[in-house]
């Protein structure tokens, strides 16, 4: 039989280990010197299990009473007090638990907690500060802290570190380029980047530097002006490709050209926009040289974590803009397996079907995303077109009165007009079905109910 004293200090451990994830080895066992202390805290546990933080503080200040420098009940002193939102005896308590053990994280998160909830960021620096000697990535949290008391100098000092040791997470490049565009900083930051290439030419990261904090602006033509400048310096560097693709481009050189540009693709700390760009040039160079379409192909994959764009589909759309069929198929294709969900794709992708008189695949592939997209009226009327134009009018009206119940009623609002027209289409291909399978009566339906959409 497991004895109380076990269950209270097992007890223990999931109520300190339930509020804080820390990977650190757990406290020595308290010493439970009598009954009536054990009780009491047994007492103070159980309380606090159940929510009761007032009748769990009562038992815990007994076993202070008993054990006044024990950092361990100091620290369940201030989780009650934390719970109550009595923030100023919770300090006190986490403050005591800190001075008799400064070696244990848990007391100080549990004073993090109280100056994060209260707002009071200044105290809270000094604090995380210290918990950054237990876990580093507690650093993220000191940059917010930074940000939010406008410490923007030591939160770029700090992001630089960070950088310089890893690939800073979405939230931290945020903070980089809200420090950037601010007109207070940026003037003498550029003015700074560009003195210290001009002391230290070689110093491949001031380069880096000014790159980002253009780009960061959209002005690339200077960013490209600094990467040029990179180049001539420090050939090897990964960040002269970006000048070095346009370069090799000009010369009509795609081997090389695809290289830089792969070296630039390959680059964690390379900003998107910086990639788009340099994608896109060699797109543009890949079009009136169709043997460096493959390498579309490979870079492809590079943006699948962009959210923001889905690069297969915009290439898709660039070649349907220069009416290049094939490609603007095969890449929309390439688009939606990329995103699944994305019904525009879908949609362009069957118009260009359309264009291409491919009705066979216009029917299949509508009909595929239907299975994923039940309510979505348009895939019905590109179905039944596909079945029209491949004179299976009876495929074509069952799935095209199946898509009735989702067409959208015209109302005079902008979106209204636009499904008006899109009625009068779909109206337009039930017609054409009742009328080759010599279904009079829903001819007449449909046909009226047309005349009524163009008035």
């Amino acid at each position: 039989m497991i004895k109380k004293k076990h269950i209270a200090f097992l007890t223990f451990l999931l109520f300190s280990f339930g509020n804080h994830l820390f990977a650190q080895d757990n406290p020595d066992a308290i010493a439970l010197v009598d009954d009536q202390l054990e009780n009491n805290f047994y007492e103070a546990l159980k309380q606090r299990g159940i929510e009761n933080y007032d009748k769990a503080i009562v038992a815990i200040q007994k076993c202070i009473e008993k054990e006044p420098k024990n950092a361990s009940f100091q620290y369940e002193l201030g989780k009650n007090y934390l719970s109550l939102k009595n923030y100023v005896d919770a300090e006190n308590a986490f403050k005591k638990a800190v001075e008799l053990d400064n070696k244990q994280r848990w007391y100080w998160n549990g004073l993090y907690d109280v100056y994060y909830q209260t707002k009071d960021y200044q105290k809270s620096i000094p604090i995380v500060e210290k918990l950054i000697e237990f876990d580093g990535n507690m650093r993220e949290d000191l940059v917010s802290l930074y940000m939010n008391t406008n410490q923007h100098g030591k939160a770029l000092e700090l992001l630089k570190y960070m950088e310089s040791k890893s690939k800073l997470t979405s939230t931290m490049e945020y903070y980089k380029l809200k420090i950037q565009e601010s007109n207070a900083y940026t003037k003498p930051q550029k003015e700074q980047l560009e003195e210290a290439i001009k002391k230290n030419p070689k110093d491949e990261q001031n380069y880096i530097d000014l790159i980002v904090l253009y780009s960061s602006f959209n002005q690339e033509d200077k960013a490209f002006e600094v990467a040029k400048q990179l180049e001539k310096e420090i050939p090897n560097s990964d960040w002269a490709h970006v000048s070095l693709v346009k370069f090799h481009l000009n010369n009509n050189d795609g081997e090389n050209a695809s290289k830089s540009m792969f070296k630039v693709l390959d680059n964690d700390r390379m900003d998107l926009k910086i990639k788009h760009r340099v994608f896109n040039e060699f797109l543009i160079f890949a079009v009136k040289n169709p043997t460096y379409l493959k390498d579309i192909d490979k870079a492809i994959p590079y943006f699948n974590d962009d959210k923001e764009i889905n690069v297969a589909k915009e290439v898709a759309k660039f070649f349907w803009k220069k009416n290049d069929l094939e490609n603007a198929s095969k890449y929309f294709d390439k688009g939606i397996k990329k995103n699944s969900d994305d019904i525009e794709a879908m949609e362009l992708y069957l118009e260009v079907l359309i264009q291409k008189q491919d009705f066979q695949l216009v029917s299949k592939k509508a009909e595929e995303y239907l299975e994923s997209f039940p309510t979505q009226v348009g895939f019905y009327f590109y179905a039944g077109l596909g079945y029209n134009q491949l004179k299976e009018y009876k495929k074509a009206k069952n799935i095209l009165e199946n898509g009735l119940d989702f067409v959208v009623e015209f109302n005079p609002s902008e979106s209204g007009i636009y499904n008006n027209r899109f009625n009068v289409n779909f109206y337009k291909q039930l017609i054409i079905s009742c009328e080759n399978l010599n279904d009079k009566v829903k001819k007449e339906v449909y046909t009226n109910k047309l005349k009524q959409l163009q008035k």
